[in-house]
């Protein structure tokens, strides 16, 4: 299966800009090979919003019209992509929100649950989805924002649940560089599956954001990597059998891991206990 992360720059409040661009990134990632494209959180909206009300006014419901030339656009390309934007509900309520988009339109979509005090992640609800990868094609994808990957806990749950790669829309700050180097490796490892890092680049409001996408494969091994905060797809190939193998064998009947076996979860009852 062929993985992509675009890294692209965002116009804050200009959907229909930012929906064209998707597309126009999404057949470029396909003509070259792609299966699954990662676009970057609140690639659709922006994310330097200042207010709820302003955030509220560049929102979109899952089933608003201006969905369709991109649906249109990854069905012709037949490939899945999973991006960012800003969800408003009927309810009312406001939510940083991913999608999954496939051949035969919006597979399912995910929440931001972990809110950092920063942009418009100040003012939207918290997400009410539990961890659940999703299919693409052959694989099990979970979706991811941010600030989440900081958690171990939720990738560690995507993980158990079947998700052979995790799909992380982002927007790391220039402040949050290390966060970008460290993560994904990290993650991938711990859990022995793909890990796609998809960061914006530009300059919204008050901030400068990084780059330094990447994708990792099992184990942390870093498949791409952006070396700067240029717009640029990177592409790497994976291998869902490798992550779906848990048991590693580094030498050969004499070190045997498995990070999933090996658990004693039985020790680890206060990592539920919330702390104030």
């Amino acid at each position: 299966m062929q993985l992509a992360a675009v890294q692209m720059d965002v116009t804050l409040a200009a959907i229909e800009k930012n929906r064209d661009r998707v597309t126009e990134w999404t057949t470029q990632a396909a003509r070259n090979g792609a299966d699954l494209i990662v676009f970057p959180e609140c690639a659709l909206t922006g994310y330097c919003f200042e207010s709820r009300e302003e955030a509220n006014d560049s929102a979109m419901t899952v089933d608003d019209p201006r969905w369709k030339p991109l649906l249109e656009c990854v069905a012709n390309n037949k490939v899945h992509i999973s991006l960012g934007f800003l969800e408003k509900t009927p309810e009312g309520s406001l939510f940083n929100a991913s999608v999954l988009i496939g051949p035969d339109g919006m597979v399912g979509g995910y929440r931001k649950i972990h809110l950092p005090q920063l942009g418009v992640d100040q003012f939207v609800d918290r997400g009410d989805k539990e961890y659940a990868p999703l299919p693409a094609g052959d694989a099990n994808v979970g979706l991811a924002i941010c600030y989440d990957s900081s958690f171990p806990e939720p990738m560690r749950v995507l993980g158990l649940a079947g998700a052979d790669i995790i799909a992380l829309s982002t927007n790391w700050p220039v402040a949050a560089a290390r966060t970008a180097e460290i993560v994904p490796p990290a993650r991938s490892m711990e859990n022995h599956l793909y890990f796609v890092a998809a960061n914006r680049v530009g300059h919204e409001r008050n901030f400068d954001f990084c780059g330094l996408s990447s994708i990792c494969g099992p184990d942390g091994i870093e498949l791409a990597r952006a070396a700067d905060d240029s717009e640029q797809i990177l592409y790497a190939t994976a291998d869902l059998k490798l992550a779906r193998s848990k048991r590693i064998e580094r030498t050969v009947g004499a070190h045997v891991i498995d990070r999933f076996a090996d658990r004693r979860p039985e020790f680890y009852k206060s990592i539920i206990e919330k702390k104030t």
